[in-house]
C-alpha cells in the first residue's frame, strides 16, 4: 500500500519544479527581449510543460510503476534506453540538482547571518536531508509536505507583496541589447525557462509509493504543473513591472546565489530587512527542492537495482524507503559538489532532462504497432507528446548551436551508457 496521496503528489511536483531560477531568469532575458517577449516565452514555457504532464500522465496510466524516464524508455523503446536514462538520473538528473539546491540553500543562508563555506553548508545539508529520507517513509512524506507548505507560502508572500505594494502598470523599457533581434533570444530563452519548469513530471518516479497510481500520479503532475506556471506568470509580472534591464543585469554578475532579482523588488519595498527576509526565503525554496530530490530520484536507483541494473542491496525492503539508493544519491550529490562548479553542473542539467523527456513523448507513438500488451494512447496524449516532442527537440538544435560543448559531453555520457549495458547482468526478480 503507498503512502502518498494526490496532495503529496501535486506537493512533490511543486517542490521539485519551484527554485531560484525564476527569480533569475529575467534579468537575463531583459538584456535581448522585452516585456513582452519575456512573458510570452513563460507563456508558451508552461503550456510546453502542460504538454509535456499530459504525455507523462498518459504514459503514467500505461506503465503505473516508479522510475520515470528509466521504467517509460525501457518499456515504451527498448531497455537500452531506458538504462542510459537511468543513469543519466544517477549521475546528473538528481544528484547534480541536489547538489545545486544544497549549494544555493547555504549561499543565501550565509549572505545572512554571516560569512561560511557554501560547500561545506551544503555538504551539512544533505546529510541532514539524505538522513530524513532514509529513516522512514511516514517522516520522509511529512519533511517533504512541510517543506512545501513553507515554499509555497513564500512564493504566494513574494506575488502578494510585489502586487499590492508594486508598481503595476504595463513596463514601458527596452532591453539593452534592442538591435539584436528576437528570434534567437526567444529560443535560447525557452530553453532556460524549460529548466524553470523542469520536475513536472516528479510523481512519476514514484509511482508505486502512491495509495492510487493511475489515478493520482496523473492528475499531480497536472495540477501541479498549471499552479507552478501561474506561480511563475505572477512572479514575472512582479518583476517585470519593478524592475529595469539595468537594474536586473545583476544576475550577470550573479556569485554564489547572493543575489536574486526577488532580493531588489523586496529591498525597494521593505528595506535592508527585505532583503534578508528574501535571502531566507529562497533557502527554505532551495531546501525543498534539494528535499524533493531526494525523494524522488532514489525511487530511480530502486527500480533498476530490481531490474538487476544495479546492485540488489539498492532496493527497497516492503514498506521502506531506498534507504541505501537514498545515501548514494546524498553521496553523489556531496562529490559533484567538490568536482564540479555550480554552473558546469546547470548547462549539463539542463540539456540531459529536455532529451530523455523527449524520448519519452516520441515512445507513445510506437504503443499502437510494438506494444500490443498495452493500450493505444489517447487522441490527445499523442497531441501533446507531438506538440512537446517537436519543440524538445527544436529546444535542444538551438542549446547545441550556442553551447557547442552540450554535443560531445551527451555523446560520451550515452557510449559509456551503452557499454555500461552491455556489461550489465539482465536478471529481474
Amino acid at each position: 500500500m503507498g503512502f502518498l496521496d494526490l496532495g503529496s503528489g501535486v506537493g512533490l511536483v511543486v517542490a521539485n519544479m519551484i527554485g531560484a531560477g525564476v527569480f533569475l531568469s529575467a534579468g537575463f532575458m531583459a538584456q535581448e527581449l522585452s516585456a513582452g517577449w519575456i512573458l510570452l516565452a513563460w507563456v508558451v514555457g508552461a503550456l510546453l510543460a502542460m504538454a509535456g504532464a499530459r504525455t507523462y500522465a498518459e504514459a503514467a496510466v500505461l506503465i503505473p510503476r516508479s522510475g520515470g524516464e528509466y521504467r517509460y524508455l525501457s518499456e515504451l523503446l527498448h531497455p537500452a534506453v531506458g538504462y542510459l536514462a537511468g543513469w543519466a538520473s544517477l549521475l546528473v538528473g538528481f544528484s547534480a540538482p541536489t547538489a545545486i539546491s544544497a549549494f544555493g540553500a547555504a549561499a543565501f543562508i550565509f549572505a545572512v547571518f554571516g560569512a561560511g563555506d557554501a560547500r561545506l553548508g551544503a555538504t551539512a545539508l544533505i546529510v541532514t536531508l539524505t538522513a530524513f529520507h532514509a529513516v522512514g517513509l511516514r517522516l520522509s512524506k511529512w519533511t517533504q509536505n512541510g517543506l512545501v507548505i513553507i515554499k509555497g507560502l513564500l512564493v504566494l508572500a513574494f506575488i502578494a507583496l510585489g502586487l499590492s505594494m508594486g508598481d503595476n502598470q504595463w513596463p514601458t523599457w527596452v532591453p539593452v541589447n534592442e538591435s539584436t533581434g528576437t528570434a534567437l533570444p526567444f529560443a535560447t530563452s525557452l530553453f532556460f525557462v524549460a529548466y524553470a519548469f523542469s520536475g513536472w513530471n516528479a510523481a512519476a518516479y514514484a509511482a508505486e509509493e502512491f495509495r492510487a497510481p493511475r489515478r493520482d500520479v496523473p492528475r499531480a503532475m497536472l495540477i501541479g504543473c498549471a499552479l507552478v506556471g501561474t506561480a511563475y506568470l505572477l512572479v514575472n509580472w512582479v518583476l517585470l513591472s519593478n524592475l529595469t534591464p539595468e537594474r536586473a543585469g545583476i544576475v550577470l554578475q550573479y556569485e554564489e546565489g547572493k543575489v536574486t532579482l526577488g532580493h531588489l523588488v523586496a529591498r525597494d519595498f521593505l528595506g535592508d530587512a527585505g532583503a534578508n527576509a528574501m535571502s531566507i526565503g529562497i533557502a527554505a525554496i532551495m531546501v525543498s527542492s534539494a528535499s524533493a530530490m531526494l525523494l524522488v530520484g532514489p525511487r530511480v536507483y530502486a527500480e533498476m537495482a530490481r531490474d538487476g541494473f544495479l546492485p540488489s542491496f539498492l532496493r527497497a525492503k516492503p514498506g521502506s524507503p531506498p534507504r541505501a539508493s537514498v545515501v548514494l544519491q546524498g553521496a553523489l550529490a556531496i562529490l559533484l559538489l567538490y568536482v564540479h562548479t555550480i554552473g558546469e553542473l546547470l548547462s549539463n542539467v539542463a540539456g540531459i532532462l529536455v532529451f530523455f523527456s523527449a524520448l519519452v513523448a516520441i515512445g507513445l507513438f510506437r504503443v499502437r504497432r510494438h506494444k500490443p500488451n498495452l493500450r493505444a494512447p489517447r487522441p490527445q496524449a499523442l497531441i501533446a507528446a507531438a506538440i512537446y516532442a517537436g519543440s524538445s527537440i527544436w529546444m535542444l538544435y538551438n542549446a547545441f548551436k550556442t553551447e557547442t560543448g552540450l554535443i560531445p559531453w551527451i555523446a560520451v555520457a550515452v557510449a559509456a551508457g551503452l557499454v555500461g549495458y552491455s556489461l550489465a547482468p539482465k536478471q529481474t526478480s
